[in-house]
């Protein structure tokens, strides 16, 4: 087996028991949260390398998809854009939720499509060039679409203004996901071998980031996490499973066929939970963090199982194949 085999078999196992990784690291910051408290410095830095590891995995065929299907991406991304928003605000409206609480879910809402949603909608037999087309033009479009559902939704109780957040996103989403796309670029044309190198470790480096970065949320708030009401679980649940559903109907509603309506639940329901975490920590109160962090392991739980109810239903295998970044 070569060294590159090796690599790519690491990335692939890291990835696979991505949610094994996040259950160990977050019992260990709730025996010991003073060891993980301190990675809360770095949230920015690490969610920044995730962005950078997304870059990487794109190409200008991706973008060139826009041109292709611009009805189906952009109804998916309006679905992302739009929904989601909505339902966390419903939510933290009819289930009461205290400020801090409430704040995080809304962040979730207003976060652009995770790269998880690739991965899922590829495992679950859904339309992957599509997905990876509307993560990225929600990705791109995330310093503007974000802080601007945070303030009309929140504006009364946050000081933190529109272009703070947006220069926030920037320097830790599009900046770094740009010099990915670049980097990627310069590698194919005169570096190929070390091209496929760094696909294929990205994710673990990928996975250790996000895991750190949970690690250090549940640090931060082990005593809010251990008293944390059933009421914030069910909200969790809840907004993932209504951005789930919804993404699928819409894409049926508006007359995509089932594979685009499976990439469409994957990208509606699936959330950038790791940038929410990042914003929640610079802009909010620690605890404004926990509902992303708890996101973060469910829509991990949620996205293998919908998978496998669609493969299932298709009468085909899941594929033990998990490409790309499944982190977030």
């Amino acid at each position: 087996m070569s060294g590159i085999d090796t690599i790519e078999r690491i990335g692939r196992v890291t990835s696979k028991y991505f949610v094994v990784w996040v259950l160990i690291a977050s019992g260990l910051a709730l025996y010991t949260p003073g060891t993980f408290v301190p990675i809360g410095d770095h949230i920015s830095l690490l969610l920044g390398l995730v962005m950078l590891g997304m870059g990487l995995t794109l190409t200008p065929a991706d973008f060139r998809r826009i041109l292709e299907r611009p009805r189906d991406v952009l109804i998916g991304s309006a679905a992302q854009w739009v929904l989601m928003p909505l339902f966390a605000y419903g939510l933290v409206v009819v289930l009461g939720l205290p400020w801090e609480i409430g704040v995080g879910l809304i962040l979730v809402g207003a976060a652009p499509g995770g790269t998880a949603s690739n991965v899922m909608t590829y495992l679950g037999r859904g339309d992957v060039a599509l997905s990876v087309t509307i993560t990225s033009v929600t990705t791109i479009a995330a310093p503007l679409v974000m802080p601007a559902w945070v303030v009309l939704l929140a504006g009364e109780q946050i000081t933190v203004t529109f272009a703070e957040m947006a220069q926030e996103i920037v320097l830790i989403v599009l900046i770094p996901v740009v010099a990915g796309l670049v980097l990627r670029y310069l590698l194919d044309a005169y570096a190929p071998t070390a091209a496929k190198v760094g696909l294929s470790i990205f994710p673990a480096i990928s996975v250790a980031a996000i895991v750190a970065i949970v690690a250090a949320v549940v640090g931060l708030n082990v005593e809010e996490i251990l008293t944390a009401s059933a009421i914030v679980l069910f909200a969790v649940v809840l907004h993932n499973g209504l951005g789930l559903g919804a993404g699928y109907g819409v894409g049926h509603l508006t007359g995509m066929s089932e594979d685009r309506s499976r990439a469409c639940a994957f990208e509606v329901g699936l959330q950038n939970s790791g940038l929410a975490v990042a914003i929640a920590v610079a802009f909010f109160d620690p605890l404004a963090a926990l509902v992303p962090a708890l996101f973060s392991v469910w829509h991990n739980v949620s996205g293998p199982a919908l998978a496998t109810f669609f493969t299932r239903a298709d009468g085909e295998p899941v594929s033990d194949y998990e490409p790309g970044i499944t982190s977030d």
